[in-house]
């Protein structure tokens, strides 16, 4: 039995070498040892492959604004692992974290003696959130973020209130197929008979599949530039102006500080589902919460500047769609600026094109690796280039000090390629670059 954070963490992060197993039956004996915590929690399900969190974000501001306790499940974490985990924004406590491992480590190895196998590390965080907000700390409302999928994904063992598909693109194709509709498919197994989804979908293969499964469960589809819509879009200095136009109101003039596109269809995503709740469960959520909540939205790691001359953004984009929005919301905020690029991926991502994007922004291109299993070296990386100016840095620490005082106030070092390595990144620069 564990006793100290460490022990837990430990034990939780061992469960990695289980790798991923697809599937729910697992969590369904968890859920039917530990007597149903998941039946006691008014959910929100948000799936989607990239803007996940970005979604989740907005619209727990909004619920905060409205005065509504909000739990919430993400993945992967930034900056400590009980994020993952948090209320109103904050993470659990360690003390809580232990308590939840407790419970769930001896049902863990007991499964492991059945013929269902031992639970992955994602399964079991998922069954201690579901343990966490069902029995030990019962919230007026909590989002769920999909971890991989969605259909045999361990959260889809909820019955939420409203269901939400931000977007499909390439990413898991390994695991999830590698056509847009085989995609959506999965993505489209969170959405429970007579339960509404939201999405904004814009593949018309793979938004067919989603109205096909929304029709034989009887669940109404609202579905971005058909029953809500996006107009009067402009970039401003710090953020995105946007107005919205849903089934039940008007929103102008909306403000958000997280900059490009892609987070304003995430942020009309959140209105959106904010507007359903307040119109058909009762919500009392007003206006000026809405507009307050999603102005005061942030995500860490997600276009996050973390200084100033030269400017630094750290990016989790870790597929092709994310270094889409990326390359675009750079081009949209950053037009003449010389980009200078740190980029690694793991080693299942589509890394020659999503390094062909950012070549058409980077006045450098530099790859460099981390300590994650599944880790590219620089040179692997490197390899796929095609860019003038290439260099590989076995020491992105020492890169990035150096880099800072070589180029000009006014350029940008622009940080991307896995969401992991934004974590490292992120907190060498906060401790001052130590």
């Amino acid at each position: 039995m564990v006793r100290t954070y460490k022990e837990a963490v430990e034990w939780i992060h061992g469960r990695l070498k289980l790798g991923v197993k697809p599937g729910l039956k697992r969590m369904e004996w968890m859920m039917e040892k530990l007597d149903h915590p998941e039946r006691r929690i008014k959910a929100i399900h948000v799936g989607g492959t990239n803007g996940k969190g970005s979604t989740v974000c907005f619209l727990r501001h909004i619920l905060q604004e409205a005065g509504y306790r909000v739990g919430t499940f993400t993945s992967p974490y930034v900056e400590q692992f009980n994020e993952r985990i948090s209320i109103n924004g904050q993470p659990i406590s360690d003390v809580d974290l232990i308590r939840l491992v407790q419970v769930i480590q001896p049902l863990a190895e007991e499964l492991e003696q059945t013929e269902l196998g031992g639970p992955t590390e994602f399964e079991v965080i998922t069954a201690m959130a579901l343990y966490y907000f069902g029995k030990m700390n019962v919230q007026d409302v909590v989002i769920f973020e999909v971890g991989l999928g969605g259909r045999l994904d361990s959260t889809n063992v909820i019955y939420p209130l409203l269901s939400v598909i931000t977007n499909v693109g390439y990413d898991h194709i390994h695991i999830l197929g590698n056509t847009l509709e085989q995609i959506a498919f999965e993505k489209a197994g969170i959405i429970k008979a007579g339960i509404p989804v939201m999405t904004a979908i814009d593949q018309r293969e793979a938004l067919q599949v989603i109205k096909e499964k929304a029709t034989s469960v009887r669940s109404k589809a609202y579905v971005l530039d058909r029953d809500f819509t996006i107009f009067a879009h402009e970039p401003t200095t710090d953020g995105e102006r946007f107005s919205l136009q849903t089934p039940f109101a008007s929103y102008d003039d909306v403000t958000i500080t997280m900059l490009g596109a892609h987070q304003v269809k995430n942020a009309a995503l959140a209105l959106m589902v904010a507007d359903y709740l307040r119109t058909y469960y009762s919500f009392l959520i007003e206006r000026e919460h809405m507009y307050n909540g999603i102005r005061k939205a942030a995500w860490l790691g997600r276009f996050e500047k973390m200084d100033e001359r030269p400017l630094i953004i750290i990016d989790g984009a870790h597929n092709e769609e994310g270094i889409d929005s990326l390359v675009a919301t750079i081009n949209a905020h950053y037009p003449n600026r010389g980009v200078h690029v740190l980029f690694t991926a793991l080693g299942d991502k589509p890394v020659a094109a999503m390094i062909r994007k950012l070549e058409t922004i980077a006045q450098t291109m530099t790859f460099t690796t981390f300590d994650f299993p599944r880790a590219l070296s620089a040179e692997q990386l490197a390899e796929q280039a095609t860019h003038r100016n290439v260099q590989c840095a076995t020491d992105w620490k020492q890169w990035l000090k150096e880099k800072r005082k070589q180029i000009a106030t006014d350029d940008i070092i622009l940080i991307t390629g896995s969401l992991y390595f934004i974590s490292n990144v992120r907190n060498f620069i906060k401790n001052k670059y130590n």
